[in-house]
């Protein structure tokens, strides 16, 4: 082995150690660094454009596209955050008190059922009408407990919350003036063929914008749709049960309907039949017809992956990473698509006779 070799390897090496190391200190706010990055890539056209009319002030556009960012984004989110701390807590404690009882509402449905359905029911040997509700109460208790506990604990770790927003500003802040030079570093320091990647990075900010800018605004449309239905019929929690609708609308194949159909089965089966009405209609025609018409041109239908690596991908980055995972996710999964796609042709030509 010659001196340069060993040498080169050994750089390598320490590269990959202190690569680690410093990843794994800022593993504790990873969440806020995440989306320090996100904010920077989707308000940087921003950027641009105020530093187009003070070339001389990079600090005061920074400030400037800050400022912006947090009217827009961060204080809507964190109003929204609040009331869903305090929604959740209300509900949870309804349904630990008696208050709420989903076994009760299920009897309802069921006793609601035509005739055939229930024997229907009996024949499919699903199991009995006590034994289901006892069961659907159960998980409707824990679901609540779930969700509940989780508010909780946004509230009570404020001090870690508040540590980790000043951290995603500050970043941001520094990613908005400095990115374009950070980029172009790294870059450069990056071990592959240009066109590999203009093709990566290319790849991973349009990835960002489908899922950021498309599939988060089409959700954050469906949520505010639900929960505006929601209020408008009188059911309790309407910021809960929008922002739960707003989850489920970004997993394909789900969707918000796993919220609002049981509801307008319910209203149905206890003869609230204009409230049914107009909740099935609502859902159907606006709810549903939102993902229709606010994805293609937010995203656009050639951008957008198959509705099973979206699912998967979301699924398994919300279960790694939490939260931020229904973003990480679906990036993860479209640069693996990205980079292998960069050994295997899209087309393949055939020949000609």
């Amino acid at each position: 082995m010659t001196p340069s070799t060993l040498q080169n390897k050994t750089f390598l090496l320490l590269l990959i150690v202190v690569t680690v190391a410093f990843g794994a200190i800022l593993w504790e706010f990873h969440g806020a660094v995440f989306w320090g990055v996100i904010l920077a890539i989707l308000f940087a056209p921003l950027h641009r454009k105020l530093l187009r009319r003070m070339p001389q002030k990079k600090n005061l556009a920074a400030l400037c596209t800050l400022g912006l960012c947090l009217v827009v984004v961060i204080l809507p989110m964190t109003a929204i955050t609040i009331s869903l701390i305090q929604e959740a807590t209300v509900i949870y404690e309804r349904v630990r008190s008696g208050q709420l009882n989903f076994g009760l509402y299920l009897q309802q449905v069921i006793a609601a059922l035509p005739e055939w359905a229930a024997n229907l029911l009996d024949r499919l040997n699903l199991t009995t009408v006590a034994e289901l509700q006892q069961k659907f109460s159960s998980v409707a208790v824990q679901a609540s407990q779930v969700v509940a506990t989780q508010a909780l604990s946004i509230g009570q770790n404020t001090l870690q919350f508040v540590v980790s927003f000043g951290i995603m500003l500050y970043l941001l802040f520094f990613l908005l003036r400095d990115g374009s030079r950070l980029a172009l570093r790294i870059g450069q320091a990056t071990p592959l063929d240009d066109a590999h990647k203009r093709q990566l990075i290319s790849k991973f900010t349009t990835v960002i914008r489908a899922t950021v800018k498309g599939n988060i605004v089409v959700a954050a449309s469906q949520g505010a749709l639900g929960g505006m239905i929601f209020w408008i019929l009188g059911i309790q929690g309407p910021v809960l049960w929008g922002v739960l609708m707003a989850f489920l609308s970004l997993l394909p194949a789900v969707g918000a309907g796993l919220i609002w159909v049981p509801v307008a089965i319910y209203f149905l089966a206890t003869g609230a039949v204009w409230q049914a009405v107009v909740l099935t209609a609502f859902g159907i025609f606006v709810i549903g017809l939102v993902d229709n018409v606010l994805r293609p041109i937010l995203v656009g239908k050639d951008t957008k992956m198959p509705d099973y690596v979206v699912l998967i991908s979301t699924l398994g980055g919300m279960s790694m990473f939490g939260l931020t995972g229904f973003v990480i996710g679906p990036v993860i999964a479209a640069l693996f698509i990205a980079c292998w796609d960069l050994f295997a042709p899209s087309h393949v030509d055939t020949p000609t006779t």
